[in-house]
């Protein structure tokens, strides 16, 4: 079976993602085609600052699946890239480009040339601009796809945060027992499809020790009764635990993968244990959507000390899809 290649967007024009796939790419080789989608001139400013040994090929998209690619060069799909010295004008032409390579990726990922795709870091603020929480959902609704979950993988554990992006004071009132239920079985259906792993899932509370003040205490309203829902069933999941100890050895021991009420609640202590070395996978796209587990970093921009850990899992663990 011919091997699919990896469609990267590098994100932001002034991020480290560029740094960290030089980086990335140096010592290790993959089987996968790596495939760039981003300026030309960008990329040869890169090249010649970070003094890359590599020649780009620049392929043409309406013929691509008639070439054959490895990485011997830099495979690139050149997608022009204007700048201004006015910043307002400056963010739109910036929008308008990143918007520009993602629309060429996925229509190469519609046209079945592959289902391999990373994206880099980019300004939620600047470029989503309140319309989606994050990049997951602005993905997800270019391909029609109204639940999305995101997993941070570690391979000795890994965290989902039920609720993304979004301000503590909306958590209470986003989560549900049909919520907690709909990503208990896409982590269950993702860890045996794609990773051939039977999940231990272990979920947080969304109160201090699993306790609340309130008449309403959430924890036994809503997350008992939908971890209780899969007894007798296939799927193995225990909860509700207090999130200041399930992260403990011991009981990490249990699990290889938490579900949290929020981001923070569960990427704060992975980040903790593991720095850089987890990657962002969306659950629930009909392709595997994988990003490196950090931002664009623009005051490391072009300084040569990003550390490239988190895209080199990213793409090890397309190479082998």
């Amino acid at each position: 079976m011919k091997i699919k290649p990896i469609l990267l967007v590098p994100g932001e024009p002034k991020s480290v993602f560029l740094e960290i796939f030089f980086k990335s790419i140096k010592n290790i080789k993959y089987k996968s085609p790596l495939i760039l989608i981003c300026s030309k001139k960008d990329l040869e400013n890169q090249i010649k600052k970070f003094k890359i040994n590599r020649k780009i090929r620049v392929l043409n998209i309406k013929n691509i699946k008639n070439i054959k690619i490895d990485n011997k060069k830099i495979n690139l799909i050149n997608i022009n890239f204007k700048n201004s010295n006015n910043q307002k004008i400056k963010i739109k032409l910036q929008n308008k480009y990143i918007n520009e390579c993602f629309n060429i990726a996925f229509k190469i990922i519609k046209n079945g040339y592959t289902y391999k795709f990373i994206n880099g870091p980019i300004n939620k603020k600047t470029f989503l601009k309140k319309k989606f929480l994050g990049i997951t959902e602005y993905i997800a609704s270019k391909f029609g796809v109204k639940d999305t979950g995101m997993l941070i993988y570690n391979n000795k554990i890994s965290v989902c945060p039920l609720t993304t992006h979004l301000p503590l004071k909306l958590v209470s009132k986003k989560i549900s027992k049909k919520l907690i239920k709909n990503r208990i079985k896409m982590i269950d259906d993702f860890f045996k499809k794609e990773l051939n792993i039977v999940p231990k899932i272990g979920v947080t509370g969304l109160n201090p020790h699993c306790e609340s003040i309130n008449k309403f205490n959430e924890d036994e309203k809503i997350v008992v009764p939908a971890v209780k829902s899969f007894i007798n069933k296939k799927i193995k999941v225990k909860g509700p635990f207090s999130a200041d100890t399930i992260f403990l050895k011991a009981n990490r021991n249990k699990f290889n993968i938490i579900l949290g009420m929020y981001h923070d609640q569960v990427l704060a202590p992975l980040k903790t244990l593991f720095e850089y070395n987890a990657i962002n996978i969306t659950m629930g796209l009909p392709f595997l959507r994988l990003s490196p587990d950090h931002g664009p970093n623009e005051k490391m921009f072009g300084q040569n000390k990003s550390n490239p850990q988190s895209l080199i899992q990213a793409l090890k663990f397309l190479d082998k899809k």
